[in-house]
This record gives C-alpha cells, sequence and structure tokens, in this order.
C-alpha cells in the first residue's frame, strides 16, 4: 500500500488507546489507600503490554486479507476508529460507576488488561489498511511499541493519580480518547478520497 501512518499520527492513535487503560488505571489507585512504584509498575507493565500485544495481532490477522480490502481498507479506518471512539465517549459520559478492586493479583489484572487492549486490536486492523512497513518508521514493530510505551507510562501515571485526586478525571480522559479516535479516523478518510492533502 502506498499511504503510510507518520510518527505524528501513531503517536496521536497511541494517546487515543491509552486514555481507557489510564481510566481504568486511576480506579486501580482509587481504590488503594497508598500507591507505591510497585503498584505503579504492575498496572504499567500489564495494561502497556497487552496495549502493544493486541494491535500486533490485529495487524497480522487483517494483512492476510490485505489484498482482497485494499479498495476499502480507508473506509475499514475510518469505521473501526469511529466505533472505538464512539463507545469510548458512550462509557465517558455514563452514569455508571465502576467498582474499584484493590488488587493487583494475576487474575486480576488479566481480566483488566484484556477489557482494555480488545480495542487496541480493532485499531491493530487499522494499522494494516494504512501501512505503516515504511523503512523511515521501522514497521509494525515501532507502532506497536510507541503505544505500548506510552500506555504503560500513563497507566503508572493514572494509578497514582487515582490515588491521589481520586476518579476526578476518568471520564474527561475517556472522552479525549474518544475524540481523538474519531477525529484520526475521520482524517484517514479524507486523506484517502483526496479531501485533505496533510
Amino acid at each position: 500500500m502506498g499511504e503510510y501512518m507518520s510518527f505524528f499520527e501513531l503517536f496521536i492513535l497511541a494517546i487515543g488507546l491509552s486514555m481507557d487503560a489510564f481510566a481504568v488505571a486511576m480506579c486501580k489507585g482509587l481504590a488503594v489507600k497508598k500507591v507505591g512504584i510497585k503498584q505503579m509498575l504492575t498496572v504499567g507493565v500489564w495494561f502497556g503490554s497487552f496495549q502493544a500485544i493486541m494491535p500486533l495481532i490485529g495487524y497480522v490477522l487483517i494483512s492476510q486479507f490485505q489484498k482482497y480490502i485494499e479498495k476499502y481498507d480507508h473506509w475499514i479506518a475510518f469505521v473501526l476508529l469511529a466505533l472505538i471512539g464512539a463507545n469510548m465517549i458512550k462509557e465517558a459520559l455514563s452514569k455508571e460507576e465502576e467498582s474499584a478492586d484493590a488488587s493487583f493479583s494475576v487474575k486480576s489484572m488479566l481480566v483488566l488488561a484484556v477489557a482494555t487492549s480488545i480495542d487496541a486490536m480493532a485499531a491493530g486492523c487499522t494499522l494494516a489498511t494504512k501501512s505503516v512497513s515504511d523503512a523511515k518508521q521501522g514497521g509494525i514493530l515501532v507502532a506497536v511499541l510507541i503505544i505500548g510505551v506510552i500506555t504503560f507510562s500513563l497507566s503508572m501515571v493514572g494509578v497514582k493519580i487515582g490515588n491521589v485526586f481520586g476518579v476526578k478525571y476518568k471520564s474527561k480522559a475517556e472522552l479525549a480518547g474518544g475524540i481523538i479516535l474519531i477525529l484520526l479516523g475521520t482524517k484517514i478518510l479524507l486523506e484517502h478520497l483526496g479531501i485533505l492533502c496533510f
């Protein structure tokens, strides 16, 4: 494919995807009396790892069908990012309160890591439709590394913020993430249709 996702687009995508993990990390921080580096690292490693692995899985799956979807790849990218973004906005505006779980056990963290990274698998499908494989960027491995590192960092910060301030910024983070993903999907579509030229 001739179209490439720039480093800036990858960075924005990573920020948008990490907002879900950031919000859940804040809930984790709220659930414990005192947060130390151990808890912050635990959440960061779990969320960052899964947020990196899931897009890779999505990328590999879609790449197998690349020749069949080439005509519609920009629409697929737009629809997936719009759906993920809309879901995040819906969660942000929801009045339902999530119960905070104070456990950092493997079982607890695995469930949360999978739940917060499912959207990232769909985003991996987007990466396959808008190529990231040129030599300047190092391909899909650099893309998932960026997503993983940003999620790791923001999740660590999220635990601390949740512990200090409560979940005051949780819904704002999810709302911002949703808007970012919808805007990115729209940009990809408009560029492919020749309406935008960046």
